[in-house]
């Protein structure tokens, strides 16, 4: 996982982005598209054309990170806006980063009853 600083922000490329982009291209369509300076700290992230494939970048005050990751299975689920930007929390990143629909997360589990109620009936 990115250890993504508190504070920063994540900035979703909405669309498809030409993924034989390097460090320049992807800076370039930061400040051009989405409207974001590049070298802000926050990170951006890209995906192809098929979903399979998404790229991040950021600027970590020294220089220029790129990551890249290719699932295994799947697609990576990504906003519908044929263009722009789309705002997103690092946990927001983290579900995508790992697979899970990330706009409207689903609880799997919750308790019954609290622990204070359980001891009193028991």
């Amino acid at each position: 996982m990115i250890p993504v600083p508190m504070g920063t922000k994540v900035w979703l490329a909405a669309g498809v982005t030409d993924m034989r982009k390097g460090f320049n291209g992807l800076t370039a369509l930061a400040e051009k598209v989405l409207e974001q300076d590049p070298y802000s700290g926050h990170l951006f992230v890209f995906r192809g054309r098929r979903g399979d494939l998404i790229k991040v970048i950021w600027w970590d005050g020294q220089g220029a990170c790129l990551f890249l990751k290719r699932p295994e299975r799947g697609r990576f689920v990504w906003p519908s806006p044929a263009r722009g930007r789309v705002s997103a929390t690092s946990a927001q990143l983290a579900m995508l980063l790992e697979g899970i629909g990330w706009r409207t997360p689903q609880r799997t589990w919750r308790p019954l009853t609290s622990a204070s109620a359980a001891t009193r009936s028991g």
